[in-house]
């Protein structure tokens, strides 16, 4: 049953969704810093017919299904939290971890690339004091990367208040600079048409006109030619697809309707999905007007370097390019060197805010999984600890890419792709298991088919880019490695969170016994022996009296693979015999520890009484670890003694 105080809680620090999708939009839409210099770069003079098949894609693909991850995965959990809930044990933790590696690298990137993107549009305005020269442009850039990035950390170091105003005000100015822009380029198009008449006739002519760099060869052109290469560079632009896995992420704060309730908030679905479709209309028409006026407005060696040179002026800066007056093609009201440092400015601020966003995505991730399951220490649950180990880790990942945005490009696209592939792959799970019938009729062919697009989109970036599953596979590596020796340090830890009951009689049983004198507690396993064999040879090799009364304890695992328990207790009475049978237990020797103490509370705490095992030491430590069972009674009584340092109280452990 749902806490009403707690219910009312959140709704006090829930919003309007317009609002709540501004702090996504920090992210999302800061892209259009470098998103329409990275689709030229990609697809050349054919980067707005591969921008409209990202925006298709965003539309008719991504929406769909981060709506159904919506209404399933309403708690803010997104695609991972649904993936958790359809796959159990250790098959479902591992897919978690991984999913946890490669939303790391996601939010990981995306606070190094905007920074980068960040200082790239500080260094090149021209009011920067310092000249390249001096240093470099790319040392700089690479060092004032670095210090955002420390004062990023030293801003959650502080303590960070996730103010929604502040994220309202910084997208609301930044997406009114870029109309100003875009509708300035727009009507200077209309004015000058010969520039959309060159522009297509680059197109039609193909070839060396398009200005793709390594591009697949096609035996036909025209029409046939755009399409197809349009579809096979889509992946290198996907980038422009980011922003729905934080939109899901934050319904938590989105505001719903009165009647809604915990277990069935329909309100905030509702509005988590106008977030959505209106964040995606939005973003789809700056993408294709953006890359519009830039394959138009700017000329081709200001966006690719030529031979010989190490950068290209509107490289990873298109729309600041054009604010500033640098473009040859347009030189009008109100772009000039003013209007482009308040482009900038706004544009650094989004940037950094999307990093900001970015950090407090990951710190409050990774709690929510890896501490639950045993595999992270309980400090990991803190925020300084996390934004200091992640601060180093944006540095060391800033340093090995040199602070160059189209480099780190690839690796951002693989971790927004792995984890839209994730909600995927998890709608077509959830709809397959909730219809009846044949194989055919209950597969959803739709997202089925949405989801084999985003497998190819993902795979294509991995074989082009491997920089991006590098950097996957360094966090998974990492998340797996420190996973499980925090198990094995954690795994003494008693862990026990109560029990649950079958029923009240059982609830009456259990409060009565723990206040009933049990000298003798025997654990035993059913379909073993039968439990009057199994007593009467307890009672003749362990020299127990016919007047002592015996506890016997009835242990059937669950989900071994979960940390923490609640097990379900049943007391059955038999006579003047009691039995305990505890199902959904992830440890074996926990619940017998944890019962013990539990009788120890009230009196003299009892013997726990185990026979002699054949089994390997090795294999009973791994049989422990990994499915909750071997090498009880040791373990029991290293639990016993953990929890219960005086050791007149601690519950007597005899083998025999």
């Amino acid at each position: 049953m749902s806490d009403p105080n707690h219910s009312q809680h959140a709704k006090s620090h829930q919003t309007f969704w317009l609002w709540a999708m501004c702090l996504t939009g920090v992210d999302y839409f800061s892209t259009l810093g470098y998103q329409p210099s990275i689709a030229y770069e990609a697809a050349g003079k054919l980067s707005p017919f591969a921008t409209l098949v990202v925006v298709l894609v965003t539309l008719f693909g991504a929406f769909p299904v981060y709506s159904y991850v919506a209404s399933k995965s309403f708690r803010g959990l997104g695609s991972i939290g649904m993936l958790e809930k359809l796959l159990h044990g250790w098959v479902g933790k591992a897919l978690v971890m991984t999913l946890l590696g490669f939303a790391a690298t996601d939010f990981v990137i995306t606070k190094t690339l905007s920074a980068a993107d960040a200082s790239e549009h500080i260094i090149s305005n021209s009011f920067w004091p310092f000249g390249s020269e001096s240093l470099g442009h790319d040392k700089q850039r690479l060092l004032l990367t670095m210090g955002l990035l420390v004062l990023l950390g030293g801003m959650f170091l502080r303590g960070f208040a996730e103010v929604i105003g502040v994220a309202v005000v910084i997208v609301i100015i930044y997406m009114i600079l870029n109309l100003i822009i875009i509708g300035t380029c727009l009507i200077h198009l209309i004015a000058h048409p010969e520039y959309f008449t060159l522009w297509l006739k680059d197109v039609e002519l193909g070839g060396e006109h398009w200005h793709l760099v390594d591009a697949p060869q096609l035996p036909f052109s025209g029409i046939a030619a755009i399409i197809v290469l349009s579809l096979l560079l889509f992946p290198k632009l996907a980038l422009g697809l980011s922003g729905f896995e934080t939109g899901v992420a934050i319904m938590g704060i989105i505001k719903g309707d009165e009647s809604d309730t915990p277990d069935n908030p329909k309100g905030r679905i509702r509005n988590t999905k106008k977030l959505l479709i209106t964040a995606g209309l939005i973003m789809s028409f700056f993408l294709i007007s953006s890359s519009l006026i830039v394959s138009t407005l700017i000329p081709a060696e200001n966006l690719i370097a030529a031979s010989g040179m190490t950068s290209a002026s509107a490289k990873d800066r298109a729309l600041s390019f054009l604010a500033h007056g640098e473009s040859p093609s347009i030189h009008i009201f109100p772009f000039g060197s003013v209007f482009g440092t308040m482009y900038d400015l706004s544009t650094v601020s989004i940037l950094w805010f999307a990093g900001a966003s970015a950090m407090a995505a990951l710190i409050n991730l990774v709690p929510q999984y890896l501490p639950r399951y045993g595999m992270a220490p309980e400090w990991s649950r803190a925020v300084k600890p996390m934004v200091i180990l992640f601060t180093l880790v944006n540095l060391l990942v800033t340093w090995v890419f040199n602070a160059d945005v189209s480099a780190q490009g690839g690796a951002y696209a693989t971790g927004v792709l792995m984890l839209i592939l994730s909600a995927c792959v998890a709608s077509v799970i959830e709809v397959y298991r909730s219809r009846k019938g044949a194989f055919l009729a209950r597969v959803p062919w739709y997202f089925a088919l949405v989801t084999i697009s985003f497998a190819y989109t993902a795979f294509a970036v991995i074989i082009e880019k491997p920089e991006g599953m590098k950097i996957g596979a360094f966090f998974i590596g990492a998340i797996f490695i420190s996973s499980f020796v925090s198990r094995l340090l954690r795994s003494t830890e008693l862990r026990f969170l109560g029990f649950e009951f079958v029923d009240d009689h059982s609830r009456f049983l259990w409060e009565t016994l723990e206040h009933l004198e049990f000298p003798v507690l025997v654990p035993h396993r059913p379909g073993r022996r039968e439990l009057l064999i199994k007593e009467a040879i307890i009672r003749k090799e362990h020299r127990i009296g016919p007047e002592v009364p015996i506890l016997f304890l009835e242990v059937s695992r669950g989900d071994t693979s979960e940390f923490y328990q609640q097990p379900l207790l049943e007391v059955e009475q038999f006579d003047d015999r009691f039995i305990l049978k505890v199902s959904r237990c992830s440890s074996i020797s926990h619940v017998i520890a944890a019962i013990a103490l539990e009788l120890s509370k009230f009196g003299s705490p009892p013997e726990i009484h185990f026979g002699w095992s054949d089994e390997s030491t090795l294999s009973a430590n791994l049989s422990f670890l990994l499915f909750g069972e071997g090498n009880v009674p040791w373990m029991v009584k290293e639990l016993v003694s953990k929890a219960q340092p005086i050791a007149e109280k601690q519950p007597r452990i005899i083998i025999g």
